[in-house]
């Protein structure tokens, strides 16, 4: 794949995702990272990351970085990286067939 072409979405802004997102959106054009909670990506909109995994100058030099909540902004894209989290067992293994509504 031709890395000008590459239009890259990273689902799920968490403790695993946004430093993705910030990295790739440093270097690649293109990169939308994505969250379902509004309030998240106003907050990163604002340079702010509430769980303190990225700082707010981090975030400011991922300068091909666009954050949104809305799902029909993903469809352009053609390369998806899904950062969401694992439901786990009383184990803490996790537990692939239980399955979480939105």
């Amino acid at each position: 794949m031709n890395l000008s072409k590459l239009r890259l979405a990273i689902v799920g802004l968490g403790y695993v995702g946004l430093p993705l997102a910030v990295e790739f959106g440093k270097n690649l054009n293109n990169v939308l990272g994505f969250d379902i909670k509004k309030k998240r990506i106003d907050e990163l909109n604002k340079f702010f990351d509430t769980t303190g995994e990225i700082s707010s100058s981090k975030i400011k030099k991922a300068v091909h970085l666009k954050f949104s909540n809305n799902i029909k902004e993903i469809k352009d894209c053609n390369c998806y990286i899904v950062a969401v989290p694992t439901p786990v067992n009383k184990k803490n293994f996790p537990d692939l067939l239980r399955t979480h509504s939105l």
